[in-house]
């Protein structure tokens, strides 16, 4: 079972799947050339991969995405096959309404299906009135997504954000098999 974490540079992708994979995550940082965007030292440019196994022992296989622009041609080739996307956006880092909207539209699909949550997160606890903002963002595009605060640092936050995707998921799948 494949999930994406996607989201701007330096939305936490990297440290979230660090933060709970099973194995060593397989990274592919490089050194940022674009500190306009963040002044980080370091970038995903092709993917992070990770792995978490999962209650009845299934797999959960965890794909970051490069958070740049430049980079989005990997999104679908990333995203073939996955079930669910969960969006991480940093407001240290002013992750605005319009990357929020960019990142919907890229992902579509899986948007449709209900398959997408969002986690926003800060290193201050200020990201509430953020969440809020998102929450009347996402209302104005008739979308009911969950959308929460979260420490994409701390494991027990990442994989409650996992375990809301999956019982969308779920739900979603139920769904569609009931519909006539």
């Amino acid at each position: 079972m494949k999930i994406l974490f996607v989201g701007p540079m330096g939305a936490g992708k990297t440290t979230a799947i660090s933060a709970i994979s099973d194995i060593e995550p397989v990274s592919t940082e490089a050194l940022n050339s674009d500190k306009q965007q963040s002044n980080k030292a370091t970038t995903t440019v092709a993917l992070d991969y990770g792995e978490i196994v999962v209650d009845g022992g299934d797999t959960l296989m965890l794909y970051g995405i490069p958070g740049q622009e430049r980079f989005s041609f990997m999104w679908p080739i990333l995203g073939q096959g996955a079930l669910g996307a969960i969006l991480l956006m940093n407001t240290d880092l002013l992750s605005s309404e319009q990357d929020l909207i960019n990142y919907l539209d890229a992902f579509a699909d899986l948007v449709a299906q209900g398959t997408v949550v969002i986690g926003v997160w800060s290193a201050d606890a200020a990201a509430d009135n953020i969440v809020d903002r998102y929450q009347v963002l996402l209302e104005k595009r008739n979308l009911a997504l969950p959308i929460m605060h979260v420490d994409v640092r701390d494991k027990q936050h990442v994989l409650m954000l996992i375990e809301m995707l999956i019982v969308n998921i779920e739900v979603n799948q139920l769904s569609a098999g009931c519909q006539l």
